[in-house]
């Protein structure tokens, strides 16, 4: 049973005189974005996924940690539709049932690479989404100006991607993700490779980016303090096969500073988080006969 249908159930036993539709549209306003239900995958004789359940409501930023080889990008292919899971599965986009091919289009993903082309300038990488939808170029190219300022990028709409810094072209791929509006974002680890200062700082502009456009974003890192500072919840994997061991709220307020890394809150938060990722991680080198 969801969480939804927990609280549809109990909603409805305590309506008494209420109107039924008033009590499904209150069930429907809490209804998950995505949901995904007894999801797995294999890959030959290795199981990279088992009876995984994640729900997002619209609006969250969801964080997702883990050892390495746990699944996490098998579950962003599934989400964006690039693979499909094990028969068995439940996978709801909107409350709706849906096979994983029917998210491709729906769900913008940003890989853990910029994948700027190098022929094109900043403006023009950014609109390639749009592009391919079949926008006007013309048209394009003015949503894309107007959100430059927002993204640190005006006055570098004609550069090329050599004459960016690492943090930039970053921006520029995440501006690129935004353009392509859809409903749901995936962000596989897209301050990975950035120093620890820079990255720091795009952490912070990624939050005021999304508390003004409030997208649902689900996005993976390796870095614990990264994942609370941003996440309203950390889903935490297990070792493979992947499913999750740990959903942990984040009850810090925001908008967040960032001098709250130093708060007994978070410590707290990350204490608990490192312990399940450690024992994890454990679990992974026995495996490998370490």
């Amino acid at each position: 049973m969801t969480l939804v249908d927990r609280d549809f159930q109990g909603a409805a036993g305590d309506a008494g005189t209420k109107d039924l539709a008033s009590v499904q549209d209150t069930a429907g306003a809490e209804r998950p974005l995505i949901e995904l239900r007894q999801v797995s995958k294999t890959f030959g004789t290795v199981k990279a996924l088992q009876d995984l359940e994640v729900s997002i409501r619209p609006g969250e930023l969801v964080t997702v940690v883990g050892p390495s080889g746990c699944g996490k990008s098998t579950l962003f292919n599934i989400l964006a539709g690039l693979e499909e899971p094990d028969p068995g599965n439940i996978l709801r986009l909107k409350g709706v049932s849906s096979a994983a091919s029917d998210l491709l289009g729906k769900v913008s993903f940003m890989p853990q690479r910029d994948l700027l082309l190098p022929w094109r300038n900043v403006i023009d990488n950014a609109i390639l989404a749009l592009e391919i939808e079949g926008m006007p170029r013309a048209e394009a190219r003015k949503l894309a100006m107007d959100m430059l300022p927002e993204f640190g990028l005006a006055g570098f709409e004609a550069q090329y991607p050599n004459q960016l810094s690492g943090g930039m072209r970053q921006r520029v791929a995440l501006m690129r993700t935004f353009l392509f509006k859809r409903d749901l974002m995936l962000l596989d680890e897209p301050f990975g490779a950035l120093d620890a200062l820079t990255r720091t700082m795009m952490q912070r502009w990624l939050l005021d980016v999304w508390q003004k456009h409030k997208r649902t974003v689900l996005f993976i890192t390796h870095d614990v303090d990264e994942a609370i500072f941003l996440g309203d919840r950390v889903l935490v994997m297990t070792a493979r096969p992947g499913r999750i061991k740990l959903e942990q709220v984040v009850e810090l307020p925001r908008p967040r500073k960032a001098n709250i890394v130093t708060s007994l809150e978070f410590i707290s938060l990350k204490k608990t988080l490192l312990e399940a990722i450690e024992e994890e991680s454990m679990k992974s080198f026995q495996v490998a006969g370490h």
